[in-house]
């Protein structure tokens, strides 16, 4: 555990701030470079990044009010709790999406386009997110003891609630690298995509599996059950693996739905060098 990455007097920069506002910029940065090989007005995906991200913040900390409504109804001092925390990373991504799909009907943007691109980045930002998560001390394992992985933390002025001095699975790096290799993947699949869609809904399959099977070594803070409880993991089924189950269904459903939308739509080939006979061909798209 490493919260504070530096302090100088009554300055104070917290290594989890850091490490997602790295990762905030990183996503934003690729998003533009992937935009502007599109020839997509700059300044509207400027505005499209700002606001998304901000609504995604919002939506993030109003789900974590409603999946968590009994502890912060305790008193306005659990209150000061829901400020300081990041949120739940589903309820950005749920709120984030519908203003996405909001702002780019209302702009006449490319979803299909604009979703491949913006689903790598997504994978990238959470990967330092989630090591973030680790050096804070939060979004902490269950107890693991005798496992070889398993991490304990120690650092006694952590305000996370995380158990001090327990073995326990390193929930936070385990969920940072396979984002770190479901952005490799989905860049991957960008250079060799078929049809528009197909990486973002690789992204959505991608990432509820990943969440899915993380869940069951989450020790923090309630779940949010289904039905059973902390205390039988793998017999129990959270809020979160439930949205995950619709991802991966949603998921599916899109990648059908963008392949087939490519099948019916023919247009020209895009413009480049040509030598002899004119290129007459057509590409689906």
């Amino acid at each position: 555990m490493f919260p504070v990455l530096v302090k100088i007097g009554p300055f104070t920069l917290h290594t989890y701030g850091f490490l997602l506002a790295v990762g905030v910029l990183a996503a934003i940065l690729l998003t533009l470079k992937l935009s502007k090989k599109r020839n997509i007005d700059q300044r509207v995906m400027a505005d499209f990044l700002f606001y998304t991200i901000l609504i995604g913040l919002v939506g993030a900390k109003v789900f974590l009010l409603v999946t968590e409504f009994k502890y912060y109804s305790e008193g306005p001092g659990k209150l000061t709790d829901l400020i300081t925390s990041a949120g739940t990373f589903y309820g950005g991504l749920i709120f984030g999406a519908l203003f996405a799909a909001w702002f780019i009907r209302k702009h006449k943007l490319g979803f299909r386009i604009l979703g491949d691109m913006i689903g790598p980045s997504i994978a990238l930002a959470h990967f330092f997110g989630r090591m973030g998560c680790f050096f804070a001390g939060c979004c902490w394992g269950r107890e693991a003891e005798g496992c070889a992985i398993a991490v304990t933390f120690t650092d006694e002025h952590t305000t996370t609630g995380v158990p001090l001095n327990v073995p326990m699975y390193p929930t936070q790096l385990i969920e940072a690298i396979l984002n770190l290799l479901n952005f490799i993947i989905l860049m991957i699949l960008y250079q060799k995509k078929k049809f528009h869609g197909q990486v973002f809904a690789f992204y959505i399959f991608n990432y509820s599996i990943i969440r899915f099977i993380v869940e069951f070594f989450r020790g923090d803070d309630d779940r949010g059950y289904i039905f059973g409880g902390m205390d039988h993991p793998f017999t129990s089924f959270s809020a979160p693996q439930l949205i995950s189950v619709i991802g991966v269904i949603t998921a599916i459903v899109l990648y059908r739905a963008f392949k087939k939308k490519s099948e019916t739509t023919v247009t020209p080939v895009e413009p480049g060098p040509q030598k002899g006979k004119k290129n007459t061909k057509n590409t689906k798209q």
